[in-house]
C-alpha cells in the first residue's frame, strides 16, 4: 500500500466546510428537545424535528467524501483514527435517523426517546471529534 500525501484539494475543502454543520443542527435539536421536555410546547418539538432533519441532510455530502477518504485514499498515519471516526459518525447518523422517526410521533409521545437519541447522537459525534483531534497530527497545507 503506497503512502498518500496529506489531504488537500477541492474535496477536502468541501468536507472541512460542511462537516461541522450537522453537529450544530444535532446540538440545536437536542437543546430544543430539552426545552420541549420542560415546557410541553409543541413549537420546540417541531423545531427539534426540523433541526434533526437538516442535520441528516447536511451530513450526506461530508459522509460520502469521508467514505472515499477512509476506504479508497487512506493516509497511512491517519488510517486508524479515520476508521474509528467513520464508524462513530456512522452510528451517530443511525441514531439521528431513529430520532427523526421518533419525532414523527404525536405530541408528548416522543419523550423520553427523543432526548435519549439526541444525547446519543451528540455523544458519538463528540467522541469522533475528540478521538480525531487527539490522534491526528494536524499540519497546515504546505508545511
Amino acid at each position: 500500500m503506497k503512502k498518500n500525501n496529506p489531504r488537500s484539494g477541492v474535496l477536502y475543502s468541501i468536507y472541512m466546510l460542511l462537516n461541522p454543520l450537522p453537529f450544530g443542527f444535532f446540538v440545536a435539536g437536542w437543546i430544543f428537545d430539552i426545552f420541549y421536555n420542560k415546557t410541553a410546547e409543541v413549537l420546540w418539538a417541531k423545531a427539534a424535528a426540523w433541526c434533526i432533519t437538516f442535520g441528516l441532510l447536511f451530513c450526506i455530502i461530508p459522509r460520502f467524501i469521508n467514505l472515499f477518504y477512509v476506504w479508497f485514499r487512506p493516509v497511512i498515519e491517519q488510517r486508524r483514527s479515520d476508521v474509528v471516526g467513520f464508524w462513530l459518525y456512522g452510528f451517530a447518523i443511525i441514531a439521528a435517523t431513529f430520532n427523526a422517526f421518533i419525532h414523527s410521533r404525536d405530541a408528548f409521545a416522543i419523550v423520553p426517546a427523543n432526548i435519549i437519541l439526541s444525547t446519543l447522537t451528540i455523544l458519538l459525534i463528540a467522541l469522533h471529534y475528540l478521538y480525531q483531534s487527539t490522534h491526528i497530527q494536524n499540519k497546515l497545507i504546505g508545511e
